[in-house]
């Protein structure tokens, strides 16, 4: 029996319960108010939005209003259509993984020291040569636009006002030179492989001619999603898609010039070990590979040299496993055993989520949904906003567990509760 099915049959035998009760003596004598509007109240299913912790019906009226990064999802989605918010905001089937990247934070306990001197903390990180403000980067998400008319622009200024580091999806709606221009600094670039090497290659080349320091090849889409948020949202969308996103294109401006003929998707169901080896060979840029999720696969990464791990089920969009990433990570991590960077993303929302992260030995974390809220919502102002919060929150994390820099977290300040 799924969850859903599940919550429906609490639901009927609870009410089946309350009518029983409501021709009781007992609740006579008690009085029937409460009853009534017991009886009265509608029954939903769960819903991501109620993850939130705060009242859908008060509504920011700026950025500088917001007092968390949740306050931004509602406001987004009075302003996105309902399609485009669907896409977003959506896990597969059930949605257990994406419950479970945010529930997975409530299994891990800090251990907080005291007696430091943490009136200074240094935030700062360093990357493939680059240097960032925090450990705090922008993960790929696709077609900001469909979010904001400034799209990956807007993104990248909100990047570059934190110094972020930032990963630009192959599915950009803004070519990766203009994302670079007004980030002032080199980003990564998301790979979706598709299984045509060629095709790769040239989306490879010309993110490395572009300037992009790292190639994170994501290897986790390797099928279709059944993604009933969307799908529902769709239904009450007006809009005629095709009058948006023209019909038989795959992908955005990223594949413009590249033959994409016998593609029916971008996903790489033929990727390998080997394909990957192919993909890094064509590039002098670092290659990541986003998606690892097992000891396993983090040990084959590391013995055959590969630059970094981001340790990721796509925010719950990707599987249906049921695992959170930051559950994933320990293990991930001792499987490296320091010979690469790991970074984890999926369900941060928090700077106490951060902290866990980057103590059980994770060299950065990436957010995805939360800076889409802040754009849905205000734009740039917005992105800006949700990124203050996190680095605000971060702060606040290190110094009550007493780490004055990154280096100082360890693993002891976090145990599994």
């Amino acid at each position: 029996m799924s969850a859903s099915t599940e919550h429906l049959q609490t639901a009927a035998n609870r009410r089946r319960f309350l009518q029983w009760l409501a021709g009781s003596s007992a609740v006579a004598l008690a009085g029937s108010g409460r009853l009534a509007e017991a009886l009265e109240a509608p029954n939903r299913l769960p819903d991501p939005m109620t993850w939130a912790p705060r009242d859908l019906d008060y509504m920011i009226a700026s950025p500088k209003d917001a007092i968390n990064v949740f306050d931004f999802e509602p406001v987004m989605k009075r302003n996105v259509p309902p399609a485009h918010f669907g896409y977003m905001a959506s896990g597969i089937d059930d949605e257990v993984t994406l419950r479970a990247n945010r529930e997975g934070f409530l299994k891990f306990q800090l251990r907080p020291r005291r007696l430091v001197d943490v009136s200074k903390v240094d935030m700062s990180i360093e990357l493939f040569g680059q240097k960032y403000n925090s450990p705090i980067m922008i993960a790929p998400t696709g077609g900001h636009r469909a979010y904001h008319p400034d799209g990956e622009i807007a993104t990248a200024q909100g990047a570059k006002t934190g110094n972020h580091g930032m990963i630009l999806s192959t599915q950009t709606s803004t070519v990766v030179e203009d994302v670079i221009k007004v980030r002032g600094a080199p980003v990564w670039m998301q790979l979706y492989a598709t299984n045509k090497f060629d095709v790769a290659r040239q989306v490879v080349e010309r993110a490395e001619n572009a300037g992009c320091v790292a190639v994170a090849v994501t290897v986790d889409r390797s099928g279709g999603r059944n993604q009933e948020t969307m799908a529902r949202l769709r239904r009450i969308d007006p809009r005629t898609c095709s009058d948006c996103h023209a019909p038989n294109r795959l992908g955005g401006p990223m594949y413009d010039g590249i033959d994409m003929s016998g593609l029916s998707n971008l996903q790489s169901s033929a990727m390998s070990w080997d394909y990957l080896k192919r993909i890094r060979d064509a590039t002098k840029m670092k290659c990541v590979i986003k998606g690892i999720l097992t000891a396993e696969d983090a040990k084959v990464a590391a013995d055959n040299g590969y630059d970094a791990i981001i340790v990721s089920n796509h925010g719950g969009r990707s599987d249906e496993a049921g695992r959170s990433t930051i559950d994933t990570l320990p293990e991930v991590i001792e499987a490296v055993g320091g010979r690469c960077p790991v970074l984890v993303d999926s369900g941060f929302r928090r700077g106490t989520d951060i902290v866990k992260a980057l103590a059980m030995g994770a060299t950065g974390i990436a957010i995805g949904r939360p800076y889409l809220w802040g754009l849905g919502a205000f734009g740039q102002e917005g992105v800006e906003r949700v990124l203050e919060l996190l680095r605000v929150e971060l702060y606040a994390a290190m110094q009550q567990v007493g780490a004055p820099s990154i280096k100082a977290l360890t693993p002891a300040m976090v145990k599994r509760a």
